[in-house]
């Protein structure tokens, strides 16, 4: 009994080393939401995407498929209500008409803007999994998993491999530009820029084919996230009263099935 005691002992010895060692690594774990940073961007911990219905602001993990015959519905009705026009030239279109990439000085109605946490990061925290930072931060995420919307694939993602991952803008700020952004103050153009309702980290090259399209000419790959794409570009479009094409709506009326 005295040497299984003892051997039991080194096991617990071991572990409480191992548990050490790890804790060197100068990664910490996710943030609770604030931290020594002010973030106020959550750690999605456990991954599970919400669908657009029930995230109306954007700032809850990922983008769930939209299924069930009610939820359609709804879906169709608030899609119904986006304004339609042609699509203006894209003369005098400039990215950084909308503010240097992923600043955290949008104005302060932007979710989480001003938190000491520049906009792509945030977003890696709220769609990502098993989070590490870089040692010092609860901000830089330097690996994590990700369950990408657009093609259904797990991603294993590491700062060293960047454009693995990408952000994108839903509704794309070239295709703003050309419905009525260019008219803009440059405080909105901001805003829709890092806006977390019109932001989704995905597989970047899925990201990259899909340019400034809209929806007529672009949607996921997987097809059972596309009507939760529709209302998600809906959603960015009635919030900043920007029209959409006419081809863009049906398309996006289609993939709930209207």
């Amino acid at each position: 009994m005295t040497r299984l005691r003892g051997g039991a002992a080194l096991a617990v010895a071991m572990v409480v080393a191992g548990a050490a060692l790890s804790g060197c690594e100068g990664l910490e774990p996710p943030a609770d939401g604030g931290g020594a940073s002010g973030s106020g961007a959550p750690a999605a911990g456990d991954g599970r995407a919400v669908s657009p219905l029930d995230n109306p602001d954007g700032t809850k993990p990922g983008l769930a498929a939209i299924t069930s015959t009610e939820d359609r519905a709804r879906a169709r009705a608030l899609i119904e209500k986006v304004a339609t026009k042609g699509r203006g030239p894209r003369t005098g279109y400039d990215r950084d008409e909308f503010g240097y990439a992923w600043m955290d000085s949008a104005p302060r109605e932007v979710p989480w803007s001003h938190n000491g946490c520049d906009s792509r990061n945030d977003l890696l925290k709220r769609d990502g999994r098993d989070l590490r930072f870089r040692r010092g931060s609860d901000c830089v995420v330097t690996s994590m998993t990700l369950h990408d919307p657009y093609t259904g694939k797990v991603i294993e993602w590491t700062k060293s491999q960047a454009i693995k991952v990408q952000i994108d803008h839903v509704m794309p700020l070239s295709y703003d530009w050309q419905m009525g952004a260019s008219r803009w103050t440059k405080d909105k153009r901001e805003s829709i820029a890092n806006d977390p309702l019109n932001l989704v980290p995905v597989d970047g090259p899925t990201n990259s084919a899909k340019g400034d399209s809209g929806p007529a000419s672009w949607l996921p790959p997987d097809k059972r996230i596309r009507c939760a794409y529709s209302v998600r570009f809906a959603q960015v479009s009635l919030k900043y009263d920007l029209p959409v094409t006419s081809a863009d709506k049906e398309t996006m009326l289609r993939q709930c099935g209207g």
